[in-house]
């Protein structure tokens, strides 16, 4: 009989494998898991959203960030790449660390199907612990369709898009999203 061994890695192994990394890897309380490559669509999708959120959030207290900064959730002891994230004020940085953040109000991803139901359950639940965390945006990009989670006193709403026509009310950040600026350039199949 075989045993096999897995490799678990400490914090500081992974960031130092992350910091010479050509691909970027999630770190899950000592496991490194790579990252899937992206589509067209997906590229398009967080593009769009991001460079709207950039535009429209100038000269206000909110700052949004690509998917190239690090979210470090302590409660999962988890460092993850959302899409997009969106602060208000400075984002908290992780102790001296300036590629990982804690403090995101809005947080939105581009579903893949291999990656979809992580986002929306196992993900999300970490998401929750983050005491900033308010909105979560979950964009298909095979269809048009948009969730868009909001924290309420009693839980979290759920509301579904798929008009290119509307807008998506964010109540985080306090303006309208177009859903045709969100797909804007893309072609389903």
């Amino acid at each position: 009989m075989i045993t096999t061994v897995e490799r678990r890695y400490n914090l500081d192994e992974y960031r130092a494998i992350e910091e010479k990394a050509e691909g970027r890897s999630e770190y899950r309380d000592g496991e490194i898991v790579p990252m899937p490559g992206g589509s067209l669509n997906h590229s398009r999708i967080s593009g769009n959203t991001f460079a709207f959120l950039k535009f429209i959030m100038r000269d206000t207290q909110f700052e949004p960030i690509n998917n190239d900064l690090r979210l470090w959730i302590p409660d999962y002891r988890r460092g993850l790449y959302p899409d997009v994230m969106v602060f208000e004020g400075e984002p908290q940085l992780n102790g001296d660390r300036r590629d990982e953040v804690l403090n995101p109000i809005l947080i939105v991803e581009v579903l893949s199907p291999s990656t979809a139901s992580y986002d929306r359950e196992s993900k999300f639940r970490m998401y929750r612990s983050i005491k900033s965390f308010r909105e979560y945006l979950l964009i298909e990009q095979d269809e048009l369709f948009v969730e868009r989670y909001s924290k309420q006193t009693q839980g979290w709403l759920l509301s579904e898009f798929n008009n290119l026509e509307r807008s998506i009310s964010l109540e985080s950040v306090e303006i309208e999203l177009p859903i045709a600026e969100i797909y804007r350039g893309v072609v389903f199949e």
